[in-house]
């Protein structure tokens, strides 16, 4: 498969068009998640991965190494998902003004308040730490998986996963631990 792969991007990189939208096949379901996992709704994760697969297919020629085109695509998508956030700092959603007792009241609804907090905690953590957790948590990726995908040492990665755990852990403690939340984000940025 891996082989395929790196004949596909190879293709894809001299202009062949249908190598790249078989390359786009292969990863639309994981860069659609990981969309999704960052905006957390569906219109916006699609406009991520649209715009992600524009930015692929312009620059895949300048992708050095055929072996990383996931890590590269992948990274692609995050860029994009936080770009996106960014632009949409200021917006206020419905969601976000619901009160957390409407979600968690009922048998239909498996969303407890000890959940809904933890997404909120993971919300509040810098855009690498976010990473960081949604790569080990969410996509189920190991260690070293993160460290190539995310360009970093693994032994970085482990500290930094080490520390976020922490820090979220403290988070969904609460009380006087709140403050060094904010304190210990601001020095992982």
């Amino acid at each position: 498969m891996k082989n395929t792969m790196t004949a596909l991007v190879k293709k894809a990189g001299k202009g062949d068009a249908d190598a790249f939208s078989q390359l786009m096949e292969q990863v639309k379901v994981q860069a659609y998640r990981m969309a999704y996992t960052y905006v957390k709704n569906e219109e916006d994760a699609l406009e991520v991965v649209s715009e992600s697969v524009y930015k692929a297919f312009k620059s895949i020629a300048s992708l050095r190494n055929p072996d990383y085109f996931t890590t590269w695509f992948m990274r692609i998508v995050i860029n994009n998902a936080i770009t996106l956030l960014g632009k949409r700092k200021n917006q206020v959603y419905l969601d976000d003004c619901m009160d957390e007792k409407e979600l968690s009241v009922g048998d239909e609804n498996d969303f407890s308040a000890d959940r809904i907090d933890l997404f909120h905690a993971i919300d509040r953590l810098s855009p690498e730490n976010k990473t960081l957790i949604i790569l080990r948590f969410y996509q189920d990726l190991k260690l070293e998986e993160i460290a190539d995908r995310m360009q970093l040492p693994l032994s970085t990665v482990k500290s930094r996963l080490y520390k976020v755990l922490r820090l979220l852990k403290d988070d969904l403690e609460g009380g006087e631990k709140n403050g060094e939340f904010s304190k210990i984000q601001k020095s992982h940025r």
